[in-house]
């Protein structure tokens, strides 16, 4: 949904401050007490909690503190081996959600983007303010400004196509955004190196709500001593979100790097973890 409309989803500057509150914070806070803090009734916040992940902030301390990727680690880590791959031009579900891939040439890549159409726009995400970008092939671009700016995150995004034409179209692209959040059929436009590419798609394998590192991605690509490469083109994916970046973390548990900042991956995999133990 576009910013000059109101979404129920963007609440992420609420959790970004409990954030902060939360880390500060030796004990764990009553609802009332974390409510205060964020200068809101305790009815109020629970609504809006129930609202952005469905569980009650109580619950969902335990999922935001600093020891979280340790946990996840010790007991949602996947290795990939039993991961069906879907193939780039194949459909499949993948990461609970339905995505079709279409993978960019080598040689359209080398080109930098020239002869490409991009439209773009600025929406409400779970996660904060977003930018997405699409070509008529399908989504291509997802980036997450909550935390770094747009207008550092929009010069991000063009220079990895720096010869495509740019269109601001918001309208065009809502009906895919909505897609995007809710779970339903979403096709995606892959723009990256091959070995990128590589890499987005081992990422894809990894089931929502659990994690894995960079080492067993290394591996699982068939280039295990490659994991700084692996790092690099973590951080490179371009399709946040629905390419789970998110999911992948350093071997000594700790959070690793993320492109559009940590606070983000933060949400994003306490988001995950809380819908994962609701369902199950």
């Amino acid at each position: 949904m576009p910013l000059t409309q109101q979404n129920p989803r963007d609440h992420y500057a609420l959790i970004a401050r409990a954030l902060v509150i939360l880390d500060q914070t030796e004990t764990p806070l009553s609802l009332e007490g974390l409510a205060a803090q964020l200068d809101l009734s305790a009815s109020h916040f629970q609504r809006l909690f129930s609202q952005w992940v469905g569980v009650s902030p109580k619950r969902y301390q335990q999922y935001l503190t600093l020891d979280l990727a340790r946990r996840l680690l010790a007991n949602r880590f996947t290795t990939l081996e039993s991961s069906h791959l879907a193939g780039l031009s194949g459909g499949g579900r993948l990461h609970d959600l339905f995505l079709t891939w279409e993978a960019m040439s080598p040689g359209e890549y080398a080109a930098a983007g020239a002869g490409l159409v991009i439209e773009w726009g600025q929406f409400a995400s779970p996660f904060g303010h977003a930018i997405v970008m699409a070509t008529d092939r399908g989504i291509c671009g997802i980036a997450f400004y909550e935390e770094i700016g747009f207008e550092a995150s929009m010069k991000d995004m063009r220079t990895r196509w720096p010869k495509a034409l740019y269109h601001e179209k918001a309208s065009n692209l809502a009906p895919l955004v909505t897609k995007l959040f809710d779970n339903r059929p979403t096709r995606l436009h892959v723009i990256g190196a091959p070995f990128q590419i590589k890499v987005w798609e081992a990422l894809l394998n990894i089931p929502s709500g659990q994690v894995t590192n960079y080492s067993e991605i290394a591996r699982k690509i068939g280039h295990p001593k490659a994991m700084r490469a692996v790092g690099t083109a973590v951080g490179r994916n371009p399709i946040s979100w629905l390419i789970p970046c998110h999911r992948a973390m350093r071997k000594s548990g700790g959070l690793g790097g993320y492109h559009w900042g940590l606070p983000v991956k933060r949400a994003m995999l306490a988001y995950e973890a809380a819908r994962r133990d609701l369902i199950d």
